[in-house]
């Protein structure tokens, strides 16, 4: 009876020791899930309550404003309401991620100036040296912030209203366009296409002549 009794305790201790093992590696997984979801940053930009007017009186949700980023030159922002704040945060979020756009960001900076308007918002993006830090204040502050960029010069104009402001910055970073795709950039030409062209030149006066 003795033996069966410290068998039966080894067999609970080794249960125990399994669970817990098994727990463990459960929180080690579940770890590293939340990591690797963690690619993007989000930021929460504004919370407002709205209303739905209905026969029996109004009913009210939330609408959340929210920008995701991996400051690695991708953005995006969504929109979204919910019967509560964590739902519609969460819903916003899966809007942003859906709309990603990639920012041609070089030197820690936009490569030219641009302005856009988006209904009543107008926003105003330039480059800025080394050094300079984000100009910026707001809605645009919080994009910027999560693109990846060390300097740029901003301004809102028009209309305060914090969608709109969104829109029209996100707007204004679709438009960039990279410096090697400028259509005015001039290209120099090497040395030695220089010298054929000459070479060219004189063989056809020559043969005028």
């Amino acid at each position: 009876m003795a033996e069966q009794s410290t068998q039966h305790n080894r067999s609970q201790q080794n249960r125990g020791g399994n669970n817990s093992r098994g727990r463990r590696n459960d929180r080690v997984h579940a770890g590293q899930t939340l990591r690797e979801e963690k690619q993007f940053e989000e930021i929460v930009i504004s919370i407002d309550r709205v209303a739905r007017v209905v026969k029996g009186g109004r009913r009210f949700r939330f609408k959340a404003l929210v920008v995701v980023g991996d400051k690695k030159g991708k953005v995006g922002v969504g929109v979204s309401k919910g019967q509560d704040v964590q739902v519609a945060v969460q819903k916003a979020t899966d809007v942003a991620k859906k709309h990603l756009i990639v920012v041609p960001i070089k030197n820690g900076t936009i490569p030219h100036d641009i302005e856009v308007k988006v209904c009543g918002a107008r926003v105003l993006l330039k480059p800025a040296a080394p050094g300079t830090g984000i100009i910026a204040g707001g809605v645009v502050r919080n994009i910027i912030g999560v693109v990846g960029a060390t300097d740029m010069l901003s301004k809102s104009l028009g209309s305060s209203n914090k969608v709109n402001i969104a829109y029209a910055t996100i707007e204004a970073l679709r438009q960039l366009v990279p410096r090697d795709q400028w259509v005015t950039t001039s290209q120099k030409k090497p040395a030695s296409l220089k010298k054929s062209d000459g070479a060219r030149k004189v063989a056809a006066q020559k043969v005028e002549e």
